[in-house]
């Protein structure tokens, strides 16, 4: 067989982006603003109000320095605790070079000290989407009224297609899956692997392998979206197609 004999895919756990979110969602101020965006996001009053969102939820961190929050750091451990419940030991490990899935990985193998003797990997392909001009904003929103050509070009191309300044569309993230895709195949048939990564290259990876439209892509990123420390599992089939087939057994599975 041509495929490794596993692939298991863990997002990293909540970071303070993660916890940003949640607490937009929860602030009359953001939910003022949303109103504002979809009536008009050319009006002044959805300008002014992008800014108090801007002011209100400024991050310190660029996407590569994002930490875990203290919540993320608990969920990382709890999914090493039991983690060698739902998967075999891996023979390699790949992982993202970002902060928060460095550190994602370091709390599981404190759970489960026998991966500290794995080879590890950092492999840059599996990083997050270059978010680019969009994350001076933590917000496309935000930066569509601040910039609403952007929002425009958008809704034009498509989200798929759309590619923020200075950063990367969906297909391009795609791409890089495929590519590394290419290169388990070409190094790591028949081992177990396991990967230390991040909400759209795992979807990239499903689409890749499952086969799936751009259509079928942003249906799974907008209603099945992984979860912080989510499992994703496929198994190697020798019998399915001409050289083996990976076959996905569980998506977005939690152990906390």
């Amino acid at each position: 067989m041509k495929w490794p004999t596993s692939v298991t895919l863990v997002r990293h756990a909540e970071s303070a982006y993660n916890e940003l979110r949640q607490k937009k969602r929860e602030d009359s101020l953001y939910d003022a603003f949303l109103k504002a965006f979809e009536l008009d996001h050319r009006s002044p009053e959805a300008r002014r109000l992008a800014l108090e969102v801007k002011d209100r939820y400024t991050l310190d961190f660029s996407d590569f320095e994002m930490p875990l929050t203290e919540a993320g750091r608990n969920q990382a451990r709890i999914t090493g605790k039991h983690l060698h419940e739902v998967i075999s030991p891996p023979d390699v490990i790949f992982y993202s070079p970002y902060r928060r899935t460095c550190d994602t990985l370091t709390e599981i193998c404190g759970e489960w000290p026998g991966l500290k003797n794995v080879r590890m990997i950092e492999e840059d392909r599996i990083r997050e989407q270059e978010h680019g001009l969009a994350l001076l904003y933590n917000d496309r929103r935000v930066m569509h009224v601040l910039h609403p050509e952007q929002k425009e070009l958008r809704d034009l191309l498509g989200p798929y297609w759309y590619q923020q300044p200075q950063g990367e569309s969906v297909s391009q993230v795609r791409d890089r899956a495929r590519a590394v895709i290419t290169m388990l195949i070409r190094e790591c048939a028949g081992q177990r692997v396991l990967m230390i990564t991040h909400h759209l290259m795992i979807l990239s990876w499903r689409a890749n392998i499952e086969r799936l439209t751009p259509a079928e892509f942003i249906r799974l990123d907008a209603e099945e979206e992984p979860v912080n420390c989510g499992i994703t599992h496929y198994e190697g089939n020798p019998s399915a197609g001409n050289d083996g087939k990976l076959e996905l057994k569980f998506y977005n599975k939690k152990l906390y």
